[in-house]
């Protein structure tokens, strides 16, 4: 399964529509780094809100694409995260300090575009 990666403006789109095995999310991860650096992308959104369970190694990999695309300029906002991913997330013990979060796709942008503005109100 190959996951879409839209641009918008400044930053990347990712909506993950469901489950992922290992090998899609290995291949998500290279896949969104690549992306970052062929657009010079700001930010990324990554969409959960349609994931409702994620093992051990599914949780590693979110938290090493949030930590793998800030150090290549991205800020990264989760959005959706579902109770149940939470607590996965939290009981991996996968540090998820400075990473921002939002309700959906919408208040994932809006906040990454507060980020970037040179002239916040």
């Amino acid at each position: 399964m190959s996951i879409p990666i839209l641009k918008v403006n400044h930053s990347l789109l990712i909506s993950i529509q469901e489950a992922l095995d290992d090998q899609s999310a290995l291949r998500l991860q290279e896949d969104l780094l690549n992306k970052i650096q062929t657009t010079n992308a700001t930010g990324v959104v990554i969409d959960l809100s349609l994931v409702d369970l994620v093992d051990s190694f599914i949780a590693k990999i979110i938290g090493d694409m949030v930590r793998m695309s800030d150090l290549m300029g991205a800020k990264v906002v989760l959005t959706g995260v579902q109770p149940s991913v939470a607590i996965t997330l939290n009981e991996m013990g996968i540090s998820m300090k400075n990473i921002s979060t939002a309700v959906d796709f919408e208040k994932g942008l809006a906040a990454l575009d507060s980020q970037n503005d040179p002239f916040p109100n």
